[in-house]
């Protein structure tokens, strides 16, 4: 059976689905890599080290496309990459239903498998699939060394003899794995942490980090079957919002990172919490790419408000593309080998299991 990739829009994204490391592994299950001219080389993986461990480096896009018996990706494929997909075969990705749904259907009606990987169940077994915990963890990182890096006061508190230097104060709005890792991070780094969720498990984790975790009074937990957050109440909105403006008068860096699957992000942060920080304080904001929890929010801009630098990416990855590659790669592979019957060498798409029920889109 023939795995192929095919490259993704470089202006928006860098990852790769498949590195040299990967091919090794592939290889000993008994597939064979299909992969264009040049497919990771902006990552420094030169088509050689993809040759060396017994990679197939091919010049035209159509014939791999045509070729492969799996597709791995990490975006849709284009209306002309979909025209070439024939019956049976198996296109693997996070594909986002919500925001695919025509190019599936399309798919689906010429009988092509599609796994969509944002939709794993959260269950012990499925970790080392998790693209969205690999890819967050990165993320939560990048988004406080990059706020850091706009800040323009030292982080940790210093003592010297000109006098001290406080600390700074970070709130991290959400703590999933993103935010998780951004309080680690900016711990490590010498601030302050404080941290909000709507699911009350996450004041455990926040503070076993050293994190503070600002709890809204008489609040309630929004916490899906499958451990993701859900939309809050009306009530719940008012009495954090309350918090947070207390709160972030104080803040000098805010962190957000607040998703709901499948929606539009919240708006969290509110114009008027904005007027009441301190002139030089940034805010980062993670959910940019699905319209920010900022009322001020534009991905891939600095915008500033009453001295206040707001800013976010519609993929910080791009800024991490190596690590980010390496760890999507190895959950793409642990996905295809539980997917991959090795005794009779073909895909055994078996409803039974969880992992492939949940993710199979029909």
């Amino acid at each position: 059976m023939i795995i192929g990739s095919s490259p993704e829009n470089k202006q928006t994204e860098k990852r790769v689905a498949i590195t040299p490391d990967i091919v090794k592994k592939y290889k000993s299950l008994g597939f064979e890599i299909h992969l264009i001219k040049n497919y990771a080389v902006h990552l420094g993986f030169n088509d050689s080290s993809f040759n060396e461990v017994g990679a197939k480096i091919v010049n035209d896009e159509n014939e791999l496309i045509k070729n492969s018996d799996i597709l791995v990706q990490l975006d849709m494929l284009s209306e002309n990459q979909m025209s070439l997909m024939k019956e049976n075969q198996t296109l693997i990705g996070p594909f986002n239903k919500h925001l695919n749904s025509d190019k599936i259907k399309k798919l689906l009606s010429k009988s092509i498998n599609i796994f969509s990987l944002e939709l794993l169940p959260r269950i012990t077994r499925a970790q080392s699939m998790d693209i969205l915990s690999s890819q967050a963890n990165l993320a939560g990182y990048k988004a406080v060394i990059e706020s850091f890096s706009y800040f323009e006061k030292a982080i940790p508190m210093m003592m010297t003899a000109a006098g001290t230097v406080p600390a700074a104060k970070v709130l991290v709005v959400g703590a999933g794995v993103a935010g998780l890792q951004a309080i680690a991070t900016a711990k490590r780094m010498g601030a302050i942490v404080f941290a909000t969720d709507v699911r009350m498990a996450s004041k455990e984790q926040v503070e076993s980090l050293g994190g503070k975790f600002l709890t809204v009074e008489g609040s309630e937990n929004l916490e899906t079957e499958g451990g993701y957050a859900k939309e809050a109440s009306e009530d719940f909105k008012k009495r954090q919002e309350e918090l947070l403006s207390e709160t972030i008068k104080k803040i000098d860096i805010v962190i957000c990172t607040a998703l709901i699957p499948g929606k539009k992000a919240p708006i969290i942060i509110k114009d008027n919490m904005i007027k009441n920080m301190q002139p030089g304080s940034i805010i980062y904001d993670l959910a940019a790419s699905q319209g920010g929890n900022t009322v001020f929010t534009e991905a891939d801009k600095i915008v500033e408000k009453n001295g206040v630098k707001i800013m976010g990416e519609k993929n910080i990855l791009n800024k991490l593309a190596i690590s980010a590659s390496n760890l999507y790669s190895k959950n793409m592979f642990n996905f295809v080998s539980n997917l991959y019957d090795k005794e009779n060498k073909k895909l055994n798409i078996n409803l039974e299991d969880e992992i492939i029920k949940n993710t199979l889109v029909k």
